[in-house]
């Protein structure tokens, strides 16, 4: 039995895309996806692999000098060691290799490089899905990112159109009647890491829908996940 208040959360893998390419129509692949998995409905959410947006708008290369290819795509270098480098992004993420990748990339020698602006990305292909079935998803551009202090990657989201990134708890009351200070959920991060679990790394699928959760209001940024400089602890 679900308690009242509590909400029933389903996330299903869309299978089927064929191996992506530049100039794909993702939007239609994803759009007969969905179809196939029962369609759109109020409130759902379609969270997209960065590399198959990648991969669409040609974000991809061949290279034989990985790091020559990390350092032209990252805004600043924070951390390095020998060829592991932590980079911050003309974005303003900070993760591995400035989001340069070989994984699942086109082939051997080509690598995979971060969309320019994955916030557009999301937001042409929710007016896409929109327009096919008449309803506006929610839709997340996710990645893997590793985290300080943890062992392990998780998804993130990179981009995000539809909704608010961050639910904010503060001023808002617990179960013993106490006023919450700090507590921001990152609501956009938990549903890419949610879809990860149905999409996976090697499976060759690189979407998912995810229906039943109440979003927060609003039309943000994934940039607005972005630690600011002044309460950045570990610059």
């Amino acid at each position: 039995m679900i308690p009242d208040g509590a909400r029933e959360v389903s996330i299903l893998p869309l299978a089927g895309l064929p191996e992506l390419r530049e100039g794909d129509d993702l939007a239609a692949l994803l759009g007969d996806a969905l179809v196939e998995s029962g369609g759109l409905e109020e409130g759902d959410v379609v969270v997209v692999a960065q590399k198959a947006v990648s991969k669409v708008e040609g974000r991809v290369e061949r290279s034989d000098d990985d790091l020559a290819v990390i350092l032209r795509e990252a805004r600043n270098v924070r951390r390095r060691r020998d060829d592991l480098v932590i980079a911050e992004t003309e974005h303003g993420f900070v993760c591995a290799s400035a989001g340069v990748d070989r994984s699942n990339a086109p082939g051997d020698g080509w690598i995979v490089l971060l969309p320019r602006d994955p916030d557009e990305s999301a937001r042409r292909l929710r007016a896409a899905l929109g327009e096919r079935f008449g309803v506006l998803p929610a839709v997340i551009v996710s990645d893997s990112f590793g985290r300080a202090w943890r062992q392990g990657t998780t998804d993130v989201a990179i981009g995000l159109a539809g909704f608010s990134p961050l639910r904010d708890l503060r001023g808002t009351i617990d179960a013993r009647g106490r006023a919450l200070e700090s507590t921001i959920i990152a609501v956009a991060d938990e549903l890419a890491g949610a879809a990860e679990l149905v999409c996976g790394k090697t499976e060759g699928v690189p979407a998912a829908r995810i229906r039943g959760v109440g979003l927060p209001a609003g039309d943000g940024s994934a940039r607005d996940l972005v630690m600011p400089p002044e309460r950045d602890l570990f610059p």
